[in-house]
């Protein structure tokens, strides 16, 4: 259960600071809100990858297609908690 939680919180953060660099803005967003869009991409991205378009891994070894559908999703998750949570960079 605990190693569950930690690979959670692990690959939410990985995913999180995929998403962020790859979202389009110029606002940032607090570490934890990070982590949590990452594991929302993590879980949305893989639902919507297997059980809604129904893709399979044809490939040996790692998936990448899944992994590029959870970074997506992270990024929009990102976006739209920007809006919410973030606040504008600093200039100068």
């Amino acid at each position: 259960m605990i190693g569950t939680i930690l690979w959670a919180l692990i690959g939410g953060a990985i995913i999180g600071t995929l998403g962020k660099w790859v979202a389009p803005g110029d606002r940032h967003i607090p570490l934890w809100g990070t982590v949590l869009c990452g594991v929302g991409g993590v879980l949305l991205g893989n639902w919507l990858y297997v059980d809604v378009f129904d893709f399979r891994g044809s490939t040996a070894g790692l998936d990448w297609w899944r992994h590029i559908w959870q970074v997506a999703v992270a990024a929009i998750l990102v976006v739209g908690s920007a809006s919410v949570l973030g606040r504008p960079a600093r200039r100068g």
